[in-house]
């Protein structure tokens, strides 16, 4: 499990590709390397990754052919930079809210507006999972924990304070970039559950 809260953005060390699947090298600062193990969880841009290799400040994470689909870790090339979490232990404080680092789709920034101190991005998911995006609800963008601004018209809108744009890759993001998106899982169950039932009653 992830909090959502980013403790660092690394720049990709290496990519070694081959046919559907990918190898990612990071060099992890020494905070983030810490008790780290061969078969530790990660969290990069937001999906979980496996350790399969620790070689000084360099970990290695394999990217299966799933994850390349679906995710936007297939895109990197070395000198990216990516938001990391370690995973989360029992006791720790939750300051975001729970997340399984298992991403859902890409959302697009469609627009990046800049008000005084702030940063406001407008993003598509994709259709399908627009229905579990609701106004002051949860997502997670690239690992970070965000409140959801306004919904509206197949788009929402995201506010980042100047704390996140100095923590997290949002600061260098702009209107064409694809975001690692993962929905709410008690919202998803939720909404589930409601048309579930709904349709039942319809067909009874």
């Amino acid at each position: 499990m992830f909090t959502g809260i980013v403790q660092a953005t690394v720049r990709v060390a290496a990519v070694e590709r081959e046919p559907q699947l990918s190898t990612l090298i990071l060099a992890l600062p020494a905070a983030l390397r810490a008790g780290l193990a061969v078969g530790a969880s990660v969290a990069v841009n937001g999906t979980c990754l496996t350790v399969t290799v620790l070689d000084g400040e360099h970990v290695h994470f394999d990217v299966m052919m799933e994850t390349l689909r679906v995710t936007n870790l297939g895109a990197l090339d070395p000198g990216d930079a990516v938001n990391v979490e370690r995973a989360a232990r029992y006791g720790d404080e939750i300051g975001g809210h729970p997340l399984s680092g298992h991403v859902h789709g890409q959302a697009e920034v469609v627009a990046v507006d800049t008000p005084e101190n702030n940063r406001v991005l407008t993003l598509r998911p994709p259709a399908e999972l627009l229905k579990y995006i609701l106004p002051k609800g949860y997502v997670a963008l690239n690992g970070c924990s965000l409140t959801v601004g306004e919904v509206g018209d197949g788009t929402f809108t995201v506010y980042l304070i100047p704390e996140t744009l100095r923590v997290t890759i949002f600061g260098h993001l702009g209107a064409g970039a694809r975001v690692n998106l993962e929905i709410d899982g008690q919202t998803q169950a939720i909404v589930d559950t409601v048309e579930r039932v709904l349709a039942a009653r319809a067909g009874a």
